[in-house]
């Protein structure tokens, strides 16, 4: 990767470098997907490591690949590989492309590199430097204007995740100074410490992974980057942070303790809610899909503090059913969303326009394309028989074991988050029904969707690919799951077909305390056989006349394609029960009078609420505080020679204490 990301630099002196900085890229991280996928798929569970004589003198540099990551590992390099060969044919539509280039494989490796860490030096080395390449790749885009201060709020969130993951790991570490990950495992975790470390980490990886209130980067960053470049930083590089988040709380810490995922689960429940409500807002189709994931990754939290309440109260068989929904979907998330940000960048490409209400019709001027974004929108809708159905499914039966638990507050915790799970599913069912229907539906709504045209095989095969394993995995899940199941023996210590969790390759069946069976296969078959059956008989009773009628135009007859329902047309009612209050969102009509000839205008304004309960407030205090210590510099040698002294002592009496 390091040869490929000098071949970048080399792009004025080597004739078609992006050629060759995608292409090898696909080859080295499709080797390396179809390498772990052998692993995976031979079952595989031994633990390989090894220490390189780089890094701190003491310690040297220690990698590690074990079950938990070898399935990141996976989802990292097969959407690299498709990312690639998106990237192949999508930099030759880029104005720029020689600013991707030479970073593209770095952030790549970084990611790698983060999966296979063994000690927090490493960790944290490649976690800096996936966050300082990822923020290149914003900047990329630089010219655009949203672009500058998306890379200062992403510049900003990532330095303090890093600052809440290095002092996780000095609180795992403790005094004996062992940070490898192995001498954490060693050491025994009093309960402060241990509840101190899941905090940070859950702040330090959960502002990676876009859990509200910290999400507030994520919709600015992924939309600014190119598209396969935001297929990545949403699809896999969220999933990164999930990696250290499961490797912290069910690896390193010990054993949990169940308010520990209570937390989690909550803070899950309400990100999937808040992300699919302002998703169904946006009018950008990138921060759309941006607002999709803060909710996809809300459902994966949902599933792992399940799994930490579970394995906290001894019951490892459901701890199982939780931690194989949130690998599930951090597997599907990787699939489906790169579908999508694919298929933005292609209508990107082919209209030159990425809002809603300037689309439209695409169906007819780029049918493989919205065949692909169809299976795409109904797999992260979670409509079956498709792979996002299987892990919500799982999801729900963890949520209804959650009255075997003996905390009261538990049982009606998860009844709350059960709740909130079901109208997170439903509201992203309405949200990419939105979607899709005013974007490939309907007729033109600019000269740029009027003059698309498909893009070229390259860019659908990168498409088309995730696509067909969108319903691979949907129509026969126990084969990953199989996969999956050494990772539950590793961090919840019992795996789910341990527990009777299936019927052989056709039939999920979990064991009897787990609730309904359900087949994939089955599914597919049934739904084929009555598409089938449904086509048969209107062919053979319905008339065969052709009839030619007016376009419903939902009463106007105005035949312009500016009647037809727009975007925020369509969103208008989820926004007004869900968005006023919580979004602060504020609808401005201005009808001129009668006679009048200016233009009717209508304005629609919404805020996150995050920025003014949580970052507003701590810009302020940080601002009151700068100014205060600003007087600093201008003090006297001998002031500056006085606080160094009480300095020293002051960190002699913390040495002295800690003893």
């Amino acid at each position: 990767m390091l040869l490929l990301a000098f071949a970048g630099m080399a792009r004025q002196w080597l004739p078609r470098a992006h050629e060759v900085v995608h292409g090898g890229m696909a080859i080295v991280c499709g080797g390396a997907a179809l390498a772990v996928l052998v692993r995976l798929a031979m079952g595989e569970t031994g633990i390989d490591t090894l220490a390189l004589p780089v890094g701190l003198p003491w310690l040297h540099a220690n990698l590690r690949l074990d079950a938990l990551s070898a399935v990141f590992l996976l989802a990292v390099n097969l959407a690299a590989c498709l990312a690639a060969v998106f990237g192949w044919s999508y930099a030759r539509h880029d104005d720029e492309p020689g600013r991707v280039l030479p970073v593209f494989p770095l952030f790549i490796a970084a990611m790698n590199l983060v999966l296979v860490a063994d000690d927090a030096f490493v960790f944290l080395a490649a976690w800096e430097f996936m966050s300082l390449t990822s923020w290149l790749l914003v900047l990329s885009t630089h010219r655009e204007d949203e672009t500058p201060r998306a890379a200062h709020v992403y510049f900003v969130m990532a330095s303090f995740g890093t600052a809440c993951l290095l002092l996780c790991f000095g609180m795992l570490a403790g005094t004996t100074g062992d940070y490898s990950f192995a001498g954490i495992r060693a050491q025994p975790q009093d309960v402060v410490s241990a509840s101190i470390a899941a905090l940070l980490v859950l702040l330090g990886a959960g502002s990676k992974a876009g859990l509200v209130p910290l999400h507030v980067w994520l919709p600015l960053a992924h939309p600014a980057a190119p598209s396969h470049v935001s297929a990545l930083m949403s699809g896999v590089m969220t999933k990164v942070a999930i990696y250290g988040l499961i490797r912290v709380l069910f690896d390193l810490v010990g054993q949990p303790l169940w308010w520990w995922g209570s937390i989690l689960a909550v803070i899950g429940a309400v990100t999937a809610v808040v992300g699919v409500l302002y998703a169904l807002m946006q009018d950008d189709v990138k921060k759309l899909l941006a607002y999709s994931t803060v909710e996809n990754i809300g459902v994966i939290a949902i599933g792992l503090g399940l799994a930490l309440v579970f394995k906290a109260s001894g019951v490892p068989a459901l701890a199982a059913l939780g931690m194989t929904a949130a690998m599930l979907h951090v597997l599907n998330h990787s699939l489906f969303k790169s579908i999508l940000f694919f298929t933005s960048g292609a209508i990107l490409t082919a209209t030159g326009e990425r809002k809603l209400d300037r689309l439209g019709g695409l169906i007819h001027k780029m049918p493989k394309t919205a065949l692909f974004c169809l299976i795409g929108s109904a797999a992260i809708s979670a409509l079956p028989p498709l792979n996002g159905f299987v892990a919500e499914w799982m999801l729900f039966q963890a949520v209804l074991n959650g009255p075997l638990l003996e905390q009261w507050e538990l049982k009606i915790g998860f009844a709350v988050i059960g709740a909130l799970l079901a109208l997170s599913a439903a509201l992203a069912a309405a949200c990419f029904v939105r979607f899709y229907g005013i974007v490939f539906l309907g007729r033109p709504r600019s000269p740029g969707a009027e003059k698309a045209r498909e893009v070229d095989p390259v860019m659908l095969t990168a498409i088309g690919v995730p696509a067909f394993l969108c319903i691979v995995v949907g129509v026969l899940p126990t084969l990953v799951i199989q996969m999956i199941e050494p990772v539950n023996r590793l961090v919840v210590g019992e795996g789910l077909l341990d527990a009777g969790g299936h019927g052989g390759w056709v039939w999920l069946a979990p064991a009897s305390a787990f609730g309904n069976s359900y087949s994939g296969l089955m599914m597919f078959l049934t739904i084929m056989i009555l598409t089938i059956l449904a086509v048969f008989m209107i062919h053979r009773y319905a008339s065969n006349r052709v009839r030619r009628s007016i376009a419903w135009g939902c009463g106007f007859t105005d035949p312009a394609p500016l009647g037809q329902y727009s975007a925020d047309s369509f969103s208008q009612p989820l926004r007004r029960v869900f968005a006023g209050h919580l979004f602060r969102t504020r609808e401005r009509v201005d009808m001129p009078a009668p006679g009048e000839t200016r233009p009717a205008r209508f304005t629609l304004e919404s805020r996150d609420p995050a920025w003014d309960w949580l970052f507003t407030p701590i810009t302020r205090v940080v601002g009151w505080i700068s100014e205060r210590v600003d007087a600093l510099q201008f003090l006297t040698i001998r002031s500056y020679l006085s606080l160094m002294f009480f300095a020293l002592v002051a960190l002699l009496v913390m040495v002295a204490v800690s003893q």
